[in-house]
């Protein structure tokens, strides 16, 4: 839970204190919408036969939007520098915006984008 809520708070989501000893936390997200993180022993306590994706499986995927392409650089930086592991460094995609995928602790998928000028 801890290395998972370091890497959601640098990019930006405010979990409450003290919530790296809890087994379930949530964090509020625009338009009424919420990103909730569970250990491995909580989802067992109501899905006792619950594994997780095996490698290469199916994941949930996020995206951030960023303000400007520099902050896609910037935020990509970080998250790489504290430890997190870098997927697709930022490039200018063919679709009119700056990209970057990471993962986090857990393996899914977290891109980070914002049009290009």
């Amino acid at each position: 839970m801890t290395r998972s809520l370091s890497f959601y708070r640098r990019l930006g989501l405010v979990f409450p204190d003290g919530a790296e000893s809890e087994p379930h936390v949530e964090a509020q997200l625009a338009g009424g919408l919420r990103l909730l993180l569970d250990t491995v022993e909580t989802v067992r306590s109501f899905d006792p036969e619950w594994q997780p994706p095996s490698a290469g499986g199916p994941r949930a995927a996020l995206a951030f939007a960023c303000d400007s392409p520099a902050e896609v650089d910037k935020v990509y930086a970080d998250l790489v520098a504290a430890g997190f592991e870098g997927h697709k460094e930022p490039w200018d995609a063919f679709w009119g915006q700056r990209y970057a995928m990471v993962h986090d602790p857990d393996g899914n998928g977290v891109d980070l984008f914002a049009r290009l000028p």
